[in-house]
């Protein structure tokens, strides 16, 4: 009988006692009989070091460190992959639950693919349902193309399986998250593919790093100034990376995105946009007629968008500040 591959399921915590023991006690609960839990905390200043002590001393399986000094979100998860020995690395969040058969199940599916994820069901802080999935949201995806994660990503954190040789790819991480580096990353390499099944309540609360049911409360001009400002950045890690499999294709669409912060018409951009929809705007679960309607509004730059807002609409503020 083939030995079943070591798993290390990668924690990172900071000040997360409020919603940690939930998420504990369904980590240790796994079916999946052969892991490694590796935590890494980020110099919490709340009751999160004193759960995790006790936690380790009751599971021989728990590899609990703390930083000498704040990390940050990426930088205190690239060292949890850095600390991991196992042939496959789980990714963990603090503040959900896990399903008992998720990593059970992960393990079965990833077949030849880098990476495997799933669905998650959404739940309130108070561990209510809000019957709502993630596959409510955007669209999954399974298959090698990059650039469908270019513009959106439909892989969370909280459901990716990887193999340690992604690992030799995407350190050190890049971006603002953690995962949907890892999602461009594992398709420039490989394939990833996902299961259809909700294997984690993924709470949603104030403090959470990513909004995807936009709890927070956000003016629609505040959020597409973040949106594009996003876009900029990340568009520009990508376009940086030295190993895409279409290195053109990327560096067009930075720089027509770039053009764009300091023009007033972006002709060119929603052209590129309308050619290549299928891929970019794959992830988005909008209908056809919405994403066309997105796709057409590219066509006007950041300078006719301020216009508009400070002398149509009587808003003096800026959208975003065009490209200096």
């Amino acid at each position: 009988m083939t030995e079943r591959p070591l798993v290390s399921i990668a924690l990172c915590t900071y000040n997360g006692s409020k919603f940690l023991r939930p998420l504990l006690r369904s980590v240790q609960n796994q079916t999946y009989g052969n892991t490694e839990i590796v935590i890494v905390d980020d110099r919490s200043t709340d009751d999160t070091f004193k759960i995790l002590t006790a936690f380790a001393k009751s599971d021989i399986r728990v590899k609990l460190h703390r930083n000498k000094r704040n990390l940050g979100f990426l930088k205190n998860f690239e060292k949890a992959m850095r600390l991991c020995q196992g042939d496959l690395i789980a990714m963990c969040d603090q503040d959900d639950i896990w399903h008992p058969k998720k990593i059970e199940l992960q393990v079965a599916a990833i077949g030849d693919s880098l990476v495997n994820y799933h669905d998650s069901e959404f739940i309130s802080q108070d561990n209510k349902p809000l019957n709502k999935k993630m596959s409510d949201v955007v669209n999954f995806y399974s298959g090698d193309q990059p650039e469908v994660f270019l513009l959106k990503n439909c892989v969370s954190g909280h459901a990716i399986l990887a193999k340690r040789e992604l690992l030799n790819y995407a350190l050190p991480l890049q971006g603002s998250f953690h995962d949907w580096w890892l999602a461009y990353v594992a398709t420039n390499h490989g394939s990833i593919n996902y299961i259809p099944q909700c294997l984690v309540q993924y709470r949603q609360h104030e403090e959470s790093t990513t909004d995807l049911l936009a709890i927070k409360e956000k003016t629609r001009e505040e959020m597409e100034a973040e949106q594009l400002k996003r876009e900029i950045k990340w568009l520009e890690i990508c376009a940086g990376y030295p190993r895409n499999k279409n290195p053109e294709f990327v560096k067009t669409l930075y720089r027509l995105f770039t053009d764009r912060m300091s023009s007033y018409f972006s002709f060119a951009l929603a052209r590129f946009m309308m050619a290549h929809a299928s891929v970019l705007l794959y992830i988005s679960n909008r209908s056809r007629e919405s994403k066309l309607r997105s796709i057409r509004r590219l066509n006007w730059g950041i300078k006719a968008r301020n216009l508009w807002y400070q002398f149509i609409k009587g808003d003096r503020r800026k959208v975003v500040q065009p490209a200096a």
